[in-house]
């Protein structure tokens, strides 16, 4: 079985800010059917900040009863024995946020993005927030100019294409989000996936659910017909759909 969960955002432990993606988290560890799954961090996005793993080895650790590790490619040089074995030797992979264009770059580089489809195929378990979500889909709605410029636009940045679909991350709290992915959607065929934080899109297969950690966080479906730009709340009953309702417009 494929297993893919992607998030919206939320915090999971940065020091100041309470934890808001658990109940998330628990549903990605029950995917793998296993009590104590090994779980793997990639931070590449956040240039493989140490604090970023801290609070992923508190909140995935200590906190949910994973074993955890952490993949670096930015301050070490793994060979491809290394990044295969850590990657195809997890339960869960998941990817944390921030510089996706340059996430993206780096994995191309290294060909991690190829492991990390072969890591699909064998069923282990793809999951992240923002970057982390982005990187599974056709594209992003990304912010990655904002990391050098903060005045910059988000822009486009293409991911994995696992899925047919665009991913918006950080839909409530950001209030560029909506008019710049309606903006893109005006000239993309196809459906782009937006999500609050603490709000998540779970594929299985061929079966997709909303999944959220907070009661008033939802996710949508944007897309363009007859010239218009549309978007619908998808339902966060829990219940599993088929990803064709999802995916096609």
């Amino acid at each position: 079985m494929r297993k893919l969960v992607a998030i919206g955002g939320g915090e999971i432990g940065r020091p100041g800010y309470p934890i808001e993606t658990t109940e998330i988290d628990r549903k990605i560890i029950a995917l793998t059917g296993k009590s104590k799954p090994k779980a793997m961090l990639l931070p590449t996005a956040s240039g493989d900040s140490d604090m970023y793993f801290d609070c992923f080895r508190k909140h995935f650790g200590e906190g949910l009863g994973c074993n955890t590790d952490v993949l670096h490619l930015i301050n070490a040089k793994p060979g491809k024995q290394e990044i295969e074995e850590k990657i195809l030797g997890s339960d869960i992979v998941y990817v944390g946020g921030g510089n996706t264009a340059r996430m993206m770059r780096i994995w191309r580089r290294l060909g991690v993005d190829e492991v990390l489809r072969n890591a699909w195929d064998k069923g282990i378990v793809l999951s992240g927030l923002s970057s982390g979500a982005i990187c599974w889909f056709r594209f992003g709605c990304s912010d990655s100019h904002k990391f050098s410029d903060p005045n910059a636009s988000l822009i486009r940045v293409g991911g994995m294409n696992l899925h047919n679909a665009g991913l918006c991350p950080h839909y409530d709290v950001e209030l560029d989000r909506r008019p710049k992915l309606h903006e893109m959607m005006k000239k993309t065929p196809g459906v782009a996936i937006a999500l609050d934080n603490c709000c998540a899109v779970e594929i299985v297969d061929l079966s997709f659910r909303v999944i959220c950690s907070r009661e008033n966080a939802h996710g949508y479906r944007v897309y363009r017909a007859k010239g218009t730009v549309v978007e619908e709340e998808l339902p966060s009953d829990g219940k599993y759909r088929p990803l064709t309702d999802l995916l096609n417009n």
